[in-house]
């Protein structure tokens, strides 16, 4: 009987802890805490920085441009908050169709989603095809730039 106590203790300690680590994982980190305190507010929406695609050089002066206008970013903050805009919001690869995805593709998807996808071309295409059916404004000129874009910067690794 002591035996089963214990493994139902085990149990009940096991499905507590994966419990709490699921938790833990759906928190809000805390860059985008203060992204979405102190820049997503009434100053603008978050589409600037969808936008922008910064290094960490980048995002530093924005960052100290925008506490200058008035954001509540504390000196501690500031570091943290860059960090989580390369990371979230980072470079990409220069070249033609750079802007259209920053200036298209963010008004639905953040550049993360890009990063992840990781396909051919073909695939590309047929997830371009998709969004035009969706309603995505992509103009028939900006597809194959775009596509080259796509496919020669986010294609399988």
């Amino acid at each position: 009987m002591t035996r089963f106590r214990l493994g139902v203790c085990a149990a009940i300690a096991a499905i507590s802890m994966a419990a709490a680590a699921a938790q833990d994982a759906q928190k809000t980190e805390r860059g985008e805490q203060i992204l979405n305190g102190a820049c997503n507010t009434s100053c603008h929406d978050l589409r600037p920085i969808d936008t922008q695609a910064l290094d960490e050089p980048g995002w530093t002066k924005d960052v100290k441009s925008m506490i200058e206008k008035g954001a509540e970013v504390t000196a501690d903050d500031v570091p943290v908050l860059v960090a989580y805009l390369v990371k979230q919001h980072g470079p990409l690869p220069d070249g033609p169709g750079k802007d259209i995805l920053l200036n298209i593709c963010t008004r639905c998807h953040d550049l993360q989603r890009v990063r992840r996808e990781r396909t051919s071309a073909e695939g590309w295409l047929e997830i371009l095809d998709a969004m035009l059916n969706e309603g995505a404004p992509l103009s028939e000129q900006d597809l194959p730039v775009l596509l080259r874009y796509l496919a020669r910067n986010f294609g399988p690794q």
